[in-house]
């Protein structure tokens, strides 16, 4: 029996001897790029009538499925004069926030996240020497969530730049910076999946890691094995505030395409077609009669854009952009925001069927808006029909408002809530025929019983279609 626990012991012992041999060592690649990590703290003032001091969410509604993102990490002291969540009193207050960034030329240019610095009246990048920078903001865009800055010292440090595109799923990585304001923390983990697509970021295509990030790790950089710049660390899933397992981080070479822009003009030049699209999902395919799920639905047009004067139509699916294959939706904002302003494009769309080719001048993304239009409500007043949808017709006024006929959903219950259509939603085409009213679109849902229709909805500013399957009654 002894002889048998002393192989045991030898063995185990053998193992772990094996797999520590086996795991990374990142000592070389902390000591040689740690220098080239900052820490960056600013300091931003915040007017009574600027919001409540909460910590920062997206802007989506609480219920939406994906409110648990954070936009950007809500980093340590964002809060008010009475603590997170204060009122603040009616005052203006200022408030104090840390995150991270990283040098990319030794004249003192550094990256960040946009979030870290954007309002910030005070910008202090400090090194792992000790020395402190008042930092200059070069420029910054929310949309990929990328800033540049600039603090006056020579000979510093820099990080060295790889190629995202040859990182593979399940390598390594190293993430440094300063979650809650701990500087130069070093932690690691692997590649969990790439080109990701997050919600309401169409401009990234993500780097998912499972590296521990958490709030102050914002602007931070992402490392290879090879001690090379893959990333810069934008965003975490939590339900908490702190890391969970999924991290994103955004490409590099995306970043220094932005820093490359805002370092010549101070601002990024996109492309725009002005156009609103969806996934498409199996039901909207065989509604559609496609063969396959690939391609970018387009679900709404802007009046007077490119688009428009393109001949481009709702129901289209764009298929090929400027030669580059469209797979899924998302794969079309990065292509067409990518396209230089001005140049003339072909795209090949799927129309009823068949392909077509059509060709555009491609315009210059506007500046965001904030604007937030209300869905109308009312009180339900009708009959649900086959759908599960109360209707009723959209009133003179906001049909020309509007500019064509439409139908307000009162209320949504059977399988069009399970579809997703709400409240408040105006239904505007069934299978891109257009609606003329709760008589003409009830007639059209009595003669699909068992089929599946795809109905153009309204919703704020923005179209989509969803897929509803029709239930006898």
């Amino acid at each position: 029996m002894r002889k048998l626990w002393v192989t045991a012991l030898f063995l185990l012992s053998f193992t772990t001897t094996v797999l520590a041999k086996d795991l990374p060592d990142f000592t070389e690649l902390v000591e040689k790029q740690g220098a080239a990590v900052v820490n960056i703290s600013t300091v931003t003032t915040v007017h009574a009538n600027g919001g409540n001091g909460m910590m920062p969410f997206p802007n989506v509604p609480e219920d939406d499925p994906f409110y648990e993102f954070f936009r950007h990490f809500a980093p340590p002291g964002s809060q008010g004069p009475q603590g997170p969540g204060g009122q603040g009193g009616g005052q203006d207050y200022k408030t104090q926030s840390l995150g991270s960034g990283f040098i990319v030329s030794s004249d003192g240019y550094v990256l960040t996240n946009a979030h870290v610095v954007n309002d910030a009246d005070e910008v202090i990048v400090k090194l792992t020497d000790r020395r402190e920078f008042k930092a200059k903001i070069i420029g910054s865009d929310p949309r990929s969530d990328v800033a540049l800055i600039k603090i006056e010292a020579t000979g510093l440090p820099k990080v060295t730049l790889g190629d995202p595109t040859q990182l593979k799923v399940g390598e390594w990585v190293v993430a440094i910076g300063s979650p809650f304001g701990l500087e130069n923390t070093v932690t690691a983990g692997i590649v969990s999946a790439k080109g990701r697509a997050l919600p309401q970021e169409n401009y990234v295509p993500f780097i998912q890691t499972d590296v521990a990030i958490n709030p102050g790790n914002s602007g931070g950089p992402l490392f290879n094995m090879k001690g090379e710049v893959v990333g810069i660390n934008s965003q975490i899933y939590s339900r908490s505030g702190g890391y969970m397992g999924l991290s994103f981080a955004i490409p590099i070479d995306v970043a220094m395409d932005v820093q490359n822009q805002l370092k010549s003009t101070g601002k990024v030049s996109r492309g725009w077609l002005g156009i609103g699209i969806q996934e498409i999902t199996k039901e909207l395919a065989d509604s559609f009669g496609m063969k396959n799920t690939n391609g970018a639905l387009v679900a709404g047009i802007e009046k007077g854009s490119p688009a428009e004067r393109s001949g481009l139509e709702p129901g289209d699916v764009i298929i090929r952009f400027d030669g580059k294959p469209v797979v899924n939706s998302s794969d079309l904002p990065r292509i067409v925001g990518g396209t230089k302003p001005g140049k003339d494009v072909t795209m090949e769309v799927l129309r009823k069927g068949a392909t077509r080719n059509l060709s555009v001048k491609v315009g210059e993304m506007p500046d965001e808006k904030d604007e937030a239009k209300a869905a109308p409500r009312g009180p339900a007043k009708v009959e649900p029909n086959r759908l599960g949808l109360q209707l009723r017709d959209l009133t003179p006024q906001q049909k020309k408002k509007l500019g064509k006929n439409g139908l307000l959903v009162l209320n949504s219950q059977g399988t069009a809530a399970l579809a997703g259509i709400r409240r408040g939603d105006v239904v505007l085409a069934v299978n891109n025929n257009e609606v003329q009213g709760v008589d003409q679109f009830n007639k059209l849902i009595d003669g699909m019983v068992g089929k599946t229709v795809a109905l153009l909805i309204l919703r704020g500013d923005s179209t989509l279609y969803v897929p509803v399957k029709v239930n006898g009654k």
